[in-house]
């Protein structure tokens, strides 16, 4: 599960998914569950509409404490589609509803490990980006034409979502064990440090979904050039080879591994736990009961996410599902989820908002500020993110989940 409330926006990214078309490329989308490219207008909106999300991502002001946080409710005013949403755990949940119960759902917030999967099955529709005035504010790096890191929702020319929230996979580290303060990966994946044993062995925890073997490819690329990793979602099966040796190491330094976000912020505040991977909504949520526990950007880099609004091929609702996209990438709207997730919004409009914000609230600062969420709309930052891509060639996700299982049961 992906998203609690954050009261300061630390790390993050936003992605907004967007969606279908008529096949007639004159008309409006039809509300009869078809839909397909060159849409051009949003239709006569139904009265439903069904999403799959991350926890954090539809707030309707109901969460206790964080009533103020709303983006639901203005949006069911303003269209009269009564918004319901299922939330899933897991990028795999994400694409299991889709695939499976076609026809039930309008949409989803895909991250890029499922978001590939998702246009390539056929489960999502593509969409004209002349419905969304908002791609014109989007950071740079995810613009559907010109874009550095847009291949997780582009593909073959064709847009197939609109630009959410992203976000980087640091390393967080309990700075009153881990000492000194970490600036390489090394911490968790090497079972020798300085000649010898890992000193934070039993303490490790790391993401428990095969496309954490491309955080493993990320530092093999630092520390084993001659692997001739490149891309490390694109492995040849000799370095998939590799990076599931360093990873069945790793396996014998791990408490636990987490899927669900409370694993790792329970870790960390019991100390069971004292470094490994994780997401900023994560650090945000330790760090109020925990301000021993940090954040580091290795010097290898680092994996990172942005999500995705993307609809449904058969979304039984497509215009409430279109102007729900249109609605979700506004600046406004977009400053809010970020703050609420801890998050980048993918709109740079948003970024002045969410500060002005944060320091009204909480008397920051400029210089806490940059420290705080200073990367939202900094396009070198996100450039410098692996962000998560489903794994195709050379080999594909089925193998990356098949060496997975053997990671876990080493």
């Amino acid at each position: 599960m992906r998203g609690i409330p954050k009261w300061i926006a630390l790390f993050g990214v936003v992605a907004l998914v967007a969606a279908a078309c008529s096949s007639d490329t004159s008309s409006s989308a039809s509300g009869d569950g078809s839909s397909a490219s060159g849409v051009s207008s949003i239709g006569p909106t139904e009265d439903e509409l069904n999403l799959i999300a991350w926890v954090g991502y539809t707030e309707d002001g109901t969460t206790q404490g964080y009533e103020n946080y709303d983006w639901v409710n203005p949006f069911q005013d303003q269209t009269g589609c009564e918004v319901k949403v299922k939330y899933a755990d897991s990028s795999d949940e994400m694409y299991n509803l889709m695939t499976t119960q076609a026809g039930q759902w309008d949409g989803v917030s895909a991250s890029g490990d499922s978001s590939n999967r998702l246009i390539a099955s056929g489960a999502v529709s593509p969409i004209d980006t002349a419905l969304f005035p908002d791609f014109a504010n989007v950071i740079a790096p995810l613009q559907p034409e010109t874009g550095t890191d847009n291949s997780h929702y582009v593909v073959d020319g064709q847009v197939y979502g609109v630009p959410y929230m992203y976000g980087p996979n640091f390393l967080m580290y309990n700075s009153e064990v881990v000492k000194p303060a970490p600036t390489s990966w090394d911490v968790v994946f090497e079972t020798q440090l300085n000649g010898a044993d890992n000193p934070y062995k039993g303490k490790i925890t790391a993401y428990d979904f095969p496309i954490y073997i491309a955080d493993a490819a990320v530092y093999l690329m630092a520390h084993k050039p001659e692997l001739g990793i490149t891309d490390p979602y694109a492995l040849t099966e000799d370095q998939l080879n590799a990076a599931v040796e360093l990873l069945t190491g790793q396996a014998t330094m791990i408490d636990k591994y987490w899927a669900a976000y409370t694993t790792e912020i329970d870790g960390f505040a019991n100390g069971s736990m004292v470094a490994g991977t994780a997401w900023p909504v994560n650090l945000s949520f330790v760090e109020l009961s925990n301000p021993e526990v940090m954040a580091a950007e290795p010097t290898e880099g680092m994996t990172g996410w942005a999500d995705t609004w993307m609809m449904s091929s058969s979304a039984p609702h497509p215009n409430c599902m279109l102007e729900w996209m249109k609605y979700t990438m506004g600046a406004d709207v977009q400053a809010q989820v970020a703050e609420y997730y801890g998050a980048a919004a993918s709109n740079t409009d948003a970024c002045p908002i969410l500060r002005k914000s944060l320091d009204k609230q909480f008397d920051f600062g400029y210089a806490v500020d940059t420290v705080r969420y200073g990367y939202c709309g900094d396009a070198a930052f996100l450039d410098d993110l692996w962000l998560w891509r489903t794994p195709q060639t050379p080999t594909d996700y089925s193998l990356w989940t098949q060496k997975w299982l053997e990671i876990r049961a080493s």
